[in-house]
């Protein structure tokens, strides 16, 4: 038999996020004939429980320091023990943990940006340092992967990032099938049967800019009380926004949960999804939604209009326009063919561009082709 290619997956975090999900997706898909995929997170969590129950050998070295020269050594001996042939590091954090290692063995590094750590909410010197850094990680990194051209773009830009490729996302067109049986939640969430179901399904961060949202729904509500909106999710602005929420007497138009692991489930429950984000990467949860057939309402930033063509499976607005926001809700609520129409497009367009099987091929063969 011919040996087995180990590749050590890596990221900074077990939490699910749309990094988190991506490693899950890759494991699950990738030729077990060639790869023996192993993974390294530097916190426990969801995350790796779920890397062993898909059968892949998962562990945990510490950490949430980037930079962290006191586990280097350790990282170092790990990639010894289990002979790892080639590093894929996802995110800032994880490749500034597991560079100097990979260097020091002569191993291959590939290092997937799953959005820039620099971005434009950030104290100008902040932001000039990680790019700074990021300018370092991609110069250590033999292939950097670029999840969107957007953020491609920027890396050439700022800092003349070269060995850069492109690798959209993959989703599970099976697992995210409309066509199958789901469960309805409306019942379990308290959503009412009869009205249109937004859903807002993220942490509640800057990044995903929840208070613009909230405001959208106000105006909502001044035009009509028959879209409810599912903000589901937790983070450092979910208080911020529930006291804005209470502010602008909005409560009856809100249903809140926390995160859960059955989004198919929850993504078949509501009617349009909607991403007002300041910044994104490629966002994992905006592909999960079209591959379940939904129409979007998002904000045109980085790899979110590369996906949604406006006009044809979503509406885009501009990033804080809470007024055009709360409209294209509206507008959709209108017109449910239109809806139809969008999510089938959403579909189509997954299907054609960002299924998990050709994001596995096209990552393995850059594999292949650093050995």
């Amino acid at each position: 038999m011919t040996k087995k290619i180990k590749v050590l997956e890596t990221i900074r975090q077990g939490k699910i996020g749309g990094g988190e999900t991506h490693v899950l997706d890759l494991i699950a898909n990738i030729d077990k004939s060639q790869f023996e995929p192993i993974v390294l997170s530097f916190t426990e969590g969801p995350m790796v429980e779920r890397a062993k129950e898909l059968g892949v050998d998962a562990h945990v070295i510490y950490t949430e320091t980037p930079y962290d020269i006191r586990i280097w050594g350790k990282v170092k001996q790990f990639m010894i023990d289990h002979k790892i042939d080639i590093v894929h590091a996802h995110g800032t954090r994880a490749n500034s943990n597991i560079y100097w290692a990979a260097k020091k063995l002569g191993l291959p590094i590939i290092y997937t940006v799953h959005g820039w750590s620099f971005h434009q909410d950030q104290n100008p010197l902040v932001k000039m340092l990680r790019i700074k850094s990021e300018s370092f990680l991609t110069k250590k990194t033999d292939v950097t992967i670029s999840v969107s051209h957007s953020n491609q773009k920027d890396g050439v830009d700022l800092f003349g990032m070269s060995n850069s490729q492109v690798v959209n996302y993959g989703i599970d067109t099976e697992k995210y099938n409309p066509s199958k049986k789901f469960p309805d939640l409306r019942k379990e969430l308290g959503l009412p049967e009869n009205k249109t179901i937004v859903g807002f399904l993220v942490r509640m961060t800057i990044q995903k800019d929840p208070l613009t949202l909230i405001r959208a729904i106000r105006k909502v509500k001044d035009k009509t009380n028959d879209i409810v909106f599912l903000l589901m999710g937790d983070g450092d602005l979910l208080e911020d926004a529930k006291v804005l929420v209470k502010e602008l007497d909005i409560e009856d138009m809100i249903v809140w949960s926390g995160f859960r692991q059955d989004i198919p489930n929850v993504l078949n429950t509501i009617d349009i999804y909607t991403l007002p984000s300041l910044w994104e990467g490629l966002p994992i949860g905006l592909l999960e939604a079209m591959t379940m057939g939904k129409p979007i309402v998002a904000t045109g930033v980085d790899g979110s209009k590369e996906a949604i063509k406006n006009g044809e499976n979503g509406i885009l607005i501009e990033c804080g326009d809470y007024e055009s926001l709360a409209n294209a809700f509206i507008a959709l609520h209108q017109d449910k063919n239109k809806m139809a129409e969008f999510g089938k497009k959403s579909r189509e367009i997954i299907l054609k561009t960002y299924a998990v099987d050709r994001m596995c091929r096209e990552t393995e063969a850059i594999y292949l082709k650093q050995l």
